[in-house]
């Protein structure tokens, strides 16, 4: 997350970007062909459950903290509550959006190794900072990732991840979602909406008791909902057999 006093400039950043894209046309595939973001643990999102969409950036601190107790959570609720993951390679993070281009890439390559990638990143943030690769070049920056991403999806991917990079599909994806984010508003990260609805204190990691404490009441409405539902169905099933007797 940025400092305060940064977050005005880079939502005037944000907006400029959105201003373009509106303006550039049908070339930067908006609205795209597929909703942005990554699934957790699935290929579809089930409608019926409560919705967590999470804005990362795979070299943010911030980002990083709030994932373990945001996974503990999902783990706790299983299926009563869905996931997704947007990309915003912030622009004061130097190598965001070549580690976000990574997740695109393996992410068309295997959905199953997508969040694993993701966590690599959060583990060696420290390789890709800012000074760490001052003195990098960008193509060396890409071999690095192409090789630690080989080695968390595995080896027969490597030439697959490489190309990926010379894709240029790979790339809008990566620009689609930082459009997207600046569609959303979103300024910094992690932002953190349930069911479309932004949590307050975005730009800090949340704690699995914060994370409770705003789901267990959702959990707890849609079990009623789901109660009075079904004594309703078996009220009317029972005033059926009355009149058939």
């Amino acid at each position: 997350m940025a400092p305060k006093y940064t977050i005005s400039i880079v939502m005037l950043f944000l907006q400029s970007q959105l201003l373009i894209l509106f303006k550039s046309g049908a070339a930067d595939y908006i609205p795209p062909a597929k909703s942005d973001g990554f699934g957790y643990k699935t290929h579809s999102i089930n409608l019926d459950s409560i919705l967590i969409e999470v804005f990362y950036d795979p070299l943010c601190p911030d980002s990083r903290d709030s994932w373990p107790p945001l996974k503990k959570t999902l783990h706790h609720y299983g299926h009563q509550v869905s996931l997704v993951v947007h990309l915003l390679p912030l622009p004061y993070h130097d190598n965001a959006f070549v580690a976000s281009r990574a997740l695109h890439i393996v992410n068309g390559l295997n959905t199953s190794a997508t969040y694993p990638l993701l966590e690599w990143f959060f583990e060696n943030q420290d390789k890709f900072y800012n000074a760490a690769t001052r003195n990098l070049t960008r193509a060396s920056i890409v071999e690095e990732i192409v090789k630690s991403a080989t080695e968390v999806v595995g080896k027969s991917y490597h030439s697959s991840i490489k190309n990926g990079f010379n894709d240029t599909h790979t790339d809008h994806l990566t620009r689609i979602s930082f459009k997207y984010a600046a569609s959303r508003g979103v300024y910094g990260t992690p932002f953190f909406y349930v069911n479309g609805f932004l949590l307050p204190d975005n730009g800090a990691a949340v704690d699995y008791n914060a994370w409770r404490k705003v789901l267990d009441p959702l959990v707890g409405a849609k079990k009623g909902v789901k109660n009075e539902e079904s004594l309703h169905s078996m009220v009317e099933m029972d005033s059926s057999s009355v009149l058939e007797m």
